[in-house]
Parts: C-alpha cells; structure tokens; sequence
C-alpha cells in the first residue's frame, strides 16, 4: 500500500495554479507555439522520460513544435496531486497520469517568478504493474 500524500493547507492554492498546468504542455490555453512554450520554461529546464532518456531543452521544445501543428486528440486522467515547497518559490509537483496504454508516475519542479510560472524539470516513470 502506498503512503498518502498530503499536500499543506499553505500550498493548497499554490497547488492549484500549478495542477491546472499539468501534464506540462498539454493545455492550449497555456501555449502552443514555440515561443509560448519557450517562456513557460525556465533556462535550464530538462527532462527524464517514461524511458528513462534524458531529453534538453531544444530538443523538447522541437518535439512540441511538431506535436502542436496537428494537435493531438488524447484523452488523459491525471490524480493524486501533491505539492511541497523545497526552495524559496520552488515546488515540487508529483502526481498520476493515466494514458490508455499506460500508467506512469510525474514529477515537475515548478518556479514562481516575476514573469509567471516556470518549469525547470519534469519526469515521467512507468508503473510496471498498472
């Protein structure tokens, strides 16, 4: 049985801003260009994904410029949101993202700034036995 995570009643509305932005780059309103998702993105942001690759900035944000020139139609349930703040105006978001072909476990770290909200790293792991 896995423990349950619960996030603090301080980071409840914080948690709220960044669940409504997850799965990261799936949500029109927040970008679907290039440059939208370049400012979405801290400097130094990377990626680990499901397979265990490690992926760069530039070559996430080419894979997200040819995904939205023919917008895909998926059908995701996401769960088990938590939150927690470790560092000044950063959050690690952790949560479940169910696809009909698989269930994997994310992860995002997320930075308040003056210019809006900011991911500096995200992963995707896969439940073996979903």
């Amino acid at each position: 049985m896995q423990p349950e995570l619960v996030t603090a009643p301080g980071l409840r509305s914080t948690l709220a801003e960044i669940r409504s932005r997850e799965p990261v780059f799936h949500h029109p309103e927040f970008g679907t260009t290039r440059a939208e998702f370049d400012e979405m993105m801290d400097p130094s942001f990377w990626e680990i994904g499901a397979s265990g690759r490690r992926y760069s900035r530039d070559y996430i944000l080419d894979v997200l410029e040819n995904r939205w020139r023919d917008p895909p139609q998926e059908h995701w349930e996401t769960s088990d949101f938590h939150c927690a703040e470790i560092a000044a105006d950063n959050y690690l978001l952790t949560y479940t993202l169910r696809q009909p072909d698989r269930l994997t476990r994310r992860t995002s770290i997320w930075r308040r700034t003056a210019a809006g909200w900011k991911i500096v790293f995200h992963q995707g792991t896969v439940v073996a036995d979903a």
